[in-house]
């Protein structure tokens, strides 16, 4: 079920953070996560996230 217009995109706040830190310093690192509920927003295109299944972790790379 999709989220409701009125309520806005949900990204986790140690995500934002984590690709913030990244957009700042300037390197290129794929960065792990265990949110898998967050939305993907214009600051996450050219990075590569790791998102956790409940079982191992699966490379995405977000145009």
């Amino acid at each position: 079920m999709a989220r409701s217009i009125k309520k806005g995109p949900y990204v986790d706040p140690k995500l934002q953070k984590k690709v913030e830190k990244i957009n700042d310093g300037g390197k290129k690192q794929v960065i792990k996560t265990w949110s898998r509920r967050s939305m993907i927003t214009p600051d996450f295109v050219g990075h590569t996230f790791a998102v956790h299944n409940g079982n191992k972790f699966i490379p995405v790379f977000v145009y």
